[in-house]
């Protein structure tokens, strides 16, 4: 199952949304859609395995190996494509 980065509307600009984090917000749709596109691609390359912590919704934290050859698919969801002209521009 692929995960999916969201280009929306945010904060009188576009940001990115991957879950329910956002990116920065961007001045404008294309320039979101280019952060986008770049951080779906990082997120599939592979690299070296790496020690990762973080913190789950329950408050626990957790220490793992993310192994670099196991990257995920992603896409991209352009919220601009399915609501029509693009407001910011």
């Amino acid at each position: 199952m692929p995960i999916t980065y969201h280009v929306v509307p945010h904060e009188d600009g576009w940001a990115y949304r991957l879950d329910d984090v956002f990116s920065e917000t961007f001045p404008n749709h294309a320039d979101a859609l280019a952060a986008a596109r770049i951080a779906a691609e990082r997120h599939e390359q592979t690299d070296e395995d790496r020690f990762i912590s973080y913190q789950a919704e329950d408050g626990k934290w957790h220490n793992e190996v993310a192994a670099g050859r196991d990257r995920p698919e992603t896409e991209i969801s352009d919220s601009a494509k399915t609501a029509g002209d693009d407001p910011a521009a």
